[in-house]
Order: structure tokens, then sequence, then C-alpha cells
């Protein structure tokens, strides 16, 4: 797996709102996954999540997370990233949630009612395959 910066053609395909499974570890150290939106900023993943979700309780313990982002019109063309949750916000005024629901429904986030946290990932590895294909395979 490389480490970043990725190349410019991955940076543009993350930068769409494609389907993407988020994984983090239960206590016992077993992956779970997770569909999920997310937005691509500056070299980070940015993920919101439901204040009450498991996934939370998982990255509040472990901040190790991984995803793998689909390219929306060729799932073989993918992108995984390795990192780590870096910082959790609180996202009071939804604000962070209705940015990345717009991103994927044009629509603010309907649901008004439940507390956010929104979850900032620093990438360390990453590996692409089909279009983007990485042939970097570190040991480590």
């Amino acid at each position: 797996m490389s480490k970043p910066p990725l190349p410019a053609d991955a940076v543009a395909m993350l930068g769409r709102p494609n389907p993407c499974v988020m994984a983090t570890l239960r206590s016992d150290g077993t992956p779970v996954t997770t569909p999920t939106w997310y937005l691509w900023e500056d070299g980070r993943v940015v993920v919101n999540l439901d204040g009450e979700r498991v996934r939370l309780k998982h990255l509040r313990r472990d901040p190790r997370v991984s995803f793998t982002v689909l390219s929306e019109d060729d799932w073989y063309s993918h992108v995984s990233l390795i990192g780590r949750v870096v910082e959790l916000r609180e996202d009071r005024e939804l604000a962070d949630i209705d940015r990345i629901a717009r991103h994927y429904t044009g629509e603010p986030y309907p649901d008004r009612v439940r507390a956010r946290v929104t979850a900032f990932v620093e990438v360390d590895r990453w590996h692409g395959w089909g279009a983007f294909k990485d042939s970097d395979q570190a040991s480590t």
C-alpha cells in the first residue's frame, strides 16, 4: 500500500458522491463494515455519525478505520483508505451532516432530532484497483 498523497485521478474520484464502505473495530478486534456517506476534503475523509450508533463507540475506543470507495460507474475501480480518526467534533448545528447529505442527495439531512458527531480521518496508506491501480505492495 502506498502513502499519501494520492494521484490526481484517485483524488478526483474521491471527490464525487461514490458508494463507500467504512470498517471499524469492535472491542475484541473484529472488523465491522457499514455503508456510509463521506466527503474528501484536503486529503482527509470526513464522515458524520449518529451520536448513539455503535460505530462511534468503536472509534472513540480505537481510532483506526478503513474505507473502500467504489467508483460509481465501475465498482471494479476502487480506492481503499486506511487511517485513523484525528478529531471527533459534535455537529450541534448539523452543518457537517447537511454538507455531506447535499453532496449525495442535493438536500439537507432530514433527521433533525438525533445528535451527530463528525469524524475527521487522516489517511496513512491507500491502495487502488482497476482504473486507480496502485502496484506498491509494501509488506507493512
